[in-house]
């Protein structure tokens, strides 16, 4: 592979930066509509290592929004086609694939072996959510978390901001109450929209989960992208 791959990236960031980008370690969890853009991003500004997980395969209704999601490739690991993506990005980048669901039992040894330099949380389910942001505080490890995208379609709308000062987002207002007792000890920087949700975007599950939540491709792809310039800046 042509060594000055990463000749536009150091242009703009200096050499010293791009080479604390090459020898960072990120952990990325949730390989969705958010957090696949986010892994691809950040691998195509040079980041050396990753550790991505998700225990999801590529279902036919995220092909409309997500990074690995494909006609060809429906029931396939999200976590394997990402990291076979980002290998063809750059061949020496450095992949630890978990496919595997974040929970309360599982954070802990999931954080603590890894030695990990930021988290991108790209989960969108409550709980684990929670686990995995109090597991990094707990631990001072920096996190940027993504907040609701779904029901919005307003980039302008987009902003990088404290959780507890959020607005117009009702996963954050979940988190904020999951996560109230952590109030005034720690900042969560997420990414979230202070558009208000299009309620006709929202149907009621006919399976009776959880509703279904219009979303489009570049939305979610543009959260992605300000978790990978938070990241980038932040390193």
């Amino acid at each position: 592979m042509r060594e000055n791959w990463l000749q536009r990236g150091e242009l703009l960031l200096g050499e010293e930066k791009q080479k604390r980008l090459k020898e960072a370690h990120l952990l990325i969890v949730g390989l969705g509509g958010v957090g696949s853009w986010a892994a691809e991003m950040l691998c195509r500004a040079g980041v050396g290592r990753f550790t991505i997980v998700d225990a999801d395969v590529v279902d036919v209704t995220n092909i409309n929004r997500q990074m690995p999601a494909l006609a060809c490739n429906v029931g396939e690991p999200k976590c394997r086609i990402v990291a076979e993506r980002m290998h063809a990005i750059n061949p020496n980048v450095e992949i630890d694939v978990k496919q595997m669901f974040v929970d309360e039992d599982n954070v802990a040894s999931l954080i603590d072996e890894g030695g990990f330099d930021f988290v991108v949380d790209a989960i969108d389910t409550l709980e684990p959510k929670g686990a995995l942001i109090r597991a990094c505080w707990e631990r001072g490890i920096k996190i940027i978390s993504s907040m609701g995208a779904g029901a919005k379609a307003n980039l302008a709308d987009i902003r990088t901001g404290d959780l507890w000062k959020s607005e117009h987002c009702t996963l954050a207002k979940n988190v904020r109450r999951l996560l109230r007792e952590w109030r005034g000890k720690y900042k969560l920087p997420v990414i979230y929209s202070v558009e208000q949700p299009r309620r006709e975007a929202i149907s009621p599950n006919p399976d009776g989960g959880k509703p279904i939540i219009g979303s489009l491709a570049y939305f979610t792809a543009t959260f992605g992208c300000y978790m990978a310039e938070y990241v980038i800046k932040e390193i």
